[in-house]
């Protein structure tokens, strides 16, 4: 079941080819690349030759923004109640994933369609949209975990930009593993997980992470702090020739074995490219669901 992030009025992906893609972001034009926008443009003109800021690639790695107009600092861009702080990023990242709006939408509705007093954490959280997402559907505590001092910063700063500082939210700056470890030990148990993880990434530690290797160790290990009554378990990916199966495949022999009272859907995501008509996809997810 693939899903679309199509509910935005503050983000567009104007178009989308030959390796890039074209997006407004409230009133700022970007200029990006993107691995998988293989098919051509029709030409290139208009705003593609004047976007506020390029960013290019470099042969030796990373690459830097060519400002085209004056662009501020940063500024805000809003979801449904939630505001986010967008800023361009010297590795071409603005804070802000827009497709992931698919899976806040499923995140805000589950937990709203709850009766429990629910319980999440938010593991890879980067700057914390699902961690705004699960406190404005009506979390009772939401635990954002990230690696990046930087990024926890940025996530409290969502916070505030969308008024949720009288919600429960925990700020943990730890390895998402060690950090699970230790929940165990408590007691603590979670009634919806949510991961995002990257393909390698280091800890605050130098702790190593690589998703073929560590993805499952992780699911399982968080099994032991599922709790019995868990809504949901949700698994985002960018990782490149991952496919959607192997998130179904994992969940089939964690999740599912030890709660057989839900299902699993997994696909891909994407946005919608206004230009074409088309999809531009935007990585894969899987998530196991408690059946009503």
């Amino acid at each position: 079941m693939n899903q679309v992030a199509d509910q935005w009025k503050d983000y567009e992906c104007i178009d989308a080819g030959n390796g890039e893609k074209l997006e407004r972001w409230k009133d700022v034009i970007l200029r990006r690349p993107d691995p998988l926008a293989l098919w051509p443009i029709e030409e290139e003109k208009d705003l593609w030759i004047h976007p506020h800021a390029h960013y290019h690639r470099s042969n030796k790695g990373g690459g830097h923004w060519e400002y085209k107009k004056k662009v501020p600092e940063s500024w805000q861009v809003h979801y449904r109640e939630l505001c986010f702080k967008v800023s361009p990023t010297g590795f071409k990242h603005t804070g802000l994933f827009p497709e992931q709006a698919a899976n806040w939408d499923f995140i805000i509705d589950q937990i709203r369609r709850s009766k429990q007093d629910i319980r999440v954490l938010n593991l890879f959280a980067y700057t914390g949209g699902a961690t705004m997402a699960a406190a404005y559907g009506g979390a009772r505590e939401v635990v954002h975990v990230d690696a990046s001092k930087g990024m926890v910063q940025w996530a409290k700063e969502n916070m505030m930009l969308s008024h949720l500082e009288d919600h429960k939210i925990r700020f943990i700056v730890d390895d998402v593993l060690k950090f699970v470890e230790r929940e165990k030990r408590r007691g603590r148990t979670y009634h919806a997980i949510i991961m995002d993880p990257p393909s390698y990434g280091r800890g605050p530690k130098g702790e190593i992470w690589k998703i073929e290797e560590q993805l499952y160790p992780l699911v399982q290990a968080c099994m032991q702090i599922l709790d019995p009554e868990a809504l949901f378990f949700l698994i985002n990916s960018y990782t490149t020739g991952f496919p959607a199966s192997v998130l179904n495949n994992i969940l089939c022999a964690t999740v599912a074995k030890q709660h057989p009272n839900g299902v699993i859907e997994y696909g891909e995501i994407g946005l919608p490219i206004t230009k074409t008509k088309t999809v531009l996809p935007c990585g894969i997810y899987g998530r196991w669901v408690k059946q009503k």
